[in-house]
């Protein structure tokens, strides 16, 4: 509980032009800056006895700070956390599936609630549909020379390492999916901080005509994007989520000039599904619509141009497709199952063929968590490292297999004498290769050659899959699922 400078547990003085207001919590004074004349900021001039004539009460948009009640009308009108205009390329739901209520029953019991006639019927279903599917994917564990330095930097500790290890083996495989060149949009799902378009921009060196869309639904702090300044890169960040990004209204996309590879690291759970959506389906299907010349026509003379989009590794002129893809590939690493949701998911033609629908897909996510039970933390470990990176704010949180809420969430681990740890590691394993498989199909009816491969060691990182996919024209041996 926080206290005022005159608390006994107080310590040392207030930097001058400084709140003289101790938080007991931070153990520090308040940094704000006072008025003229002034002892405590505004926030806690309610709390002083200075300062007792006008009450403060909580914002009614983001209760984290406080205002005085005589101006909350004024307040109203600038407060960041107002609802703003919308930008052009906002169309609301433009992404997120057909919402059909009847296929969810109102209220679907937690896994810890099923009965155990009723568990063992859901894994058999499980294991019935995955019959089939090759449960070992192929390593594609890559590097790349533009982190080389980085990586054996003595100055990055074992949790900056990790992240780069997982950035510099994407990079690697984006550019041995000949994705790595001049001319061309990157999309970076789920950006945060933007560390992978900031590698993936070193590795272009001096390309010509590339831009970068870096696309968080939340203000991120400690960006690496604001520091280009490179002439021949632009950086463009849009605060907003996936599910109502509509790209071709984004003045750079809306001409079609530019080929777009989506890319993501840990794009979390339905995000996955969000973005396929909005590359294929909002932004490839645009281009059909669009009654203009066909493109590949404009780039057969485009040496760049015609290495990616021709069957052929070397390009072969005569091969270039008559239909012209604007999304070039995608690349993204996977992550969170556990928060898919039936309306957003991409394969839910592929549930229903083996007989499964929303009831099935709700508890295969569930249990998709279990995948990472073998790593159970203790409640104390749990708790310790949660208040770790709370206390650290410059530690790179884009991963979410760390935390615990996985492994015991919807009772996961009530499951006494049922299942041993191993077996739900495996089931869980299957949970997330049968929803994925789902995304390989939508991908494969909608003319893309998708894969699915590990791409850092599990030591490095628990959700280390990685989902690439190219146009069919620009399919090679290496993508084939």
């Amino acid at each position: 509980m926080a206290t005022s400078a005159s608390s006994p547990h107080a310590t040392g003085f207030p930097a001058e032009g400084r709140c003289g207001y101790y938080v007991e919590k931070k153990k520090r004074f308040c940094r704000m800056v006072v008025a003229a004349g002034k002892r405590f900021c505004g926030e806690h001039a309610g709390a002083a006895e200075e300062e007792d004539a006008r009450k403060r009460i909580l914002c009614p948009l983001d209760p984290k700070h406080t205002v005085y009640e005589d101006q909350l009308a004024k307040h109203l009108k600038k407060c960041n956390s107002r609802e703003k205009p919308k930008p052009d390329f906002y169309i609301q739901d433009i992404n997120a599936g057909l919402k059909d209520e009847t296929e969810i029953p109102e209220q679907l019991v937690p896994i810890s609630s099923l009965s155990e006639e009723q568990l063992e019927k859901l894994i058999k279903k499980l294991r019935k549909a995955s019959e089939g599917l090759n449960s070992t994917l192929k390593d594609h564990i890559m590097s790349h020379p533009a982190l080389h330095d980085a990586l054996n930097d003595p100055k990055n500790g074992d949790s900056a390492t990790k992240h780069l290890k997982q950035q510099a083996s994407i990079l690697g495989n984006i550019e041995k999916l000949k994705l790595l060149g001049p001319r061309r949009c990157f999309v970076e799902f789920g950006a945060g901080k933007g560390k992978l378009s900031h590698w993936v921009d070193i590795a272009l060196k001096d390309a010509e005509k590339v831009h970068f869309i870096l696309v968080e639904k939340v203000t991120t702090r400690f960006k690496v994007d604001g520091k280009h300044r490179k002439k021949n890169s632009v950086f463009e960040r849009l605060q907003i989520d996936i599910q109502h990004l509509c790209l071709n209204k984004i003045p750079v996309l809306r001409e079609g000039k530019l080929p777009v590879v989506g890319i993501g690291k840990h794009l979390c759970g339905m995000a996955t599904d969000l973005a396929l959506r909005c590359l294929i389906e909002t932004y490839a299907a645009s281009f059909e619509e669009r009654n203009e010349e066909p493109l590949a026509k404009r780039i057969k003379n485009d040496k760049t141009e015609k290495e990616i989009y021709t069957l052929a590794k070397e390009g072969n002129e005569k091969n270039v497709p008559e239909k012209w893809n604007p999304v070039a590939g995608i690349v993204i690493a996977l992550c969170c199952h556990h928060r898919c949701d039936w309306r957003h998911y991409v394969g839910k033609e592929y549930f229903r063929a083996l007989g499964l629908g929303a009831v099935e897909f709700h508890y295969f996510q569930r249990m998709s968590s279990w995948a990472t039970c073998g790593m159970r933390k203790t409640s104390l470990e749990t708790s310790n490292s949660t208040t770790k990176r709370q206390d650290n704010q410059n530690d790179d949180s884009e991963e979410h297999d760390d935390g615990g809420y996985r492994i015991t969430d919807d009772g996961a681990d009530s499951l006494p004498g049922l299942l041993s740890v191993e077996e739900k590691k495996k089931i869980g394993h299957l949970c997330k290769l049968l929803i994925d498989q789902g995304r390989i199909q939508y991908l494969q009816q909608k003319g893309f050659s998708p894969a699915l491969q590990y791409y850092t060691d599990p030591l490095v990182s628990l959700e280390n899959v990685l989902l690439t996919a190219l146009p069919n024209h620009s399919s090679s041996p290496e993508t084939t699922a």
